[in-house]
């Protein structure tokens, strides 16, 4: 079992190297751990929550380090997380060539100025909502990403107005699509931890998954050392109950998946 989502301090709202991460993915019995800290942008675009363009050969050595330290006791692989939105994706087709990844994160951060500005107008929270879906899916049909991470993130922004009855149609249509590109959808467990308290996604929409076939990887988001691996045990009884019976991770771009009655962790 690999935890397939996790930071450096690069990001700049991190803290512990990877080293670190790894001493804790040894104690909860893991094979390795992917690395998969924010991405850079072009000059100037949000650069407070992520590393900087020429940080990047930093990042990459930063990963290559911890890999040769424990080379022979857990597998350290190197990955990214990229932001999607449309018109970003020359950008990222060229990053993503940068570098030998194992595994890329596709993320949408709604949260994010670039992206609110941009999408969240006159204070219409269900067609930002909307748009948000609209840009999952086209986030899988552009081939750049193995995975889409935490896929229900929108739900965290105006958390008041979350409500998944009017646009259980919206979902399912995205779903539709991803599922037709063979891109993997994350089950994320730090949104326990977020402002609504569920995993990311919820089981609505997981559910949703599991009747596509789309497979399922897991990832703690841990931004800490002691999040690696976090609430998996969690994680894979809420993907039996909903139809799974196999998890996947991403070595050299390449989809594995584990039988879940295979998986066997550590107590934390």
């Amino acid at each position: 079992m690999y935890d397939s989502h996790m930071h450096t301090p690069l990001c700049k709202h991190a803290t512990g190297e990877p080293e670190e991460y790894a001493a804790s993915a040894q104690k909860r019995g893991l094979q390795g751990i992917i690395i998969t800290c924010h991405n850079p942008g072009p000059a100037g675009w949000s650069e407070r929550v992520r590393m900087r363009m020429d940080q990047f050969d930093e990042y990459v050595a930063m990963v290559e380090r911890a890999r040769v330290a424990w080379n022979g006791r857990l597998d350290i692989r190197l990955g990214l997380e990229s932001d999607y939105m449309p018109g970003m994706e020359n950008w990222l087709e060229q990053l993503h060539q940068k570098a030998d990844f194992n595994h890329i994160l596709g993320s949408i951060h709604p949260q994010l100025s670039y992206y609110k500005n941009t999408f969240y107008k006159n204070g219409d929270v269900l067609t930002f909502q909307q748009t948000y879906f609209e840009h999952l899916a086209q986030a899988a049909e552009t081939g750049l990403f193995d995975t889409l991470a935490h896929p229900d993130l929108i739900k965290n922004s105006f958390p008041q107005d979350w409500n998944i009855n009017r646009l259980k149609d919206t979902i399912c249509a995205a779903l539709d699509r991803i599922a037709l590109t063979g891109v993997a959808m994350e089950l994320n467990t730090s949104g326990l931890y977020k402002r609504t308290r569920e995993m990311n996604p919820g089981k609505f929409m997981l559910r949703e998954m599991a009747a596509r076939q789309i497979p399922v990887v897991i990832g703690s988001d841990a931004h800490h050392p002691k999040r690696v691996a976090d609430d998996f045990d969690i994680a894979l009884n809420l993907l039996t109950q909903v139809g799974y019976t196999h998890v996947s991770y991403y070595l050299n771009r390449q989809r594995h998946n584990l039988a879940i009655t295979d998986v066997h962790l550590e107590s934390p």
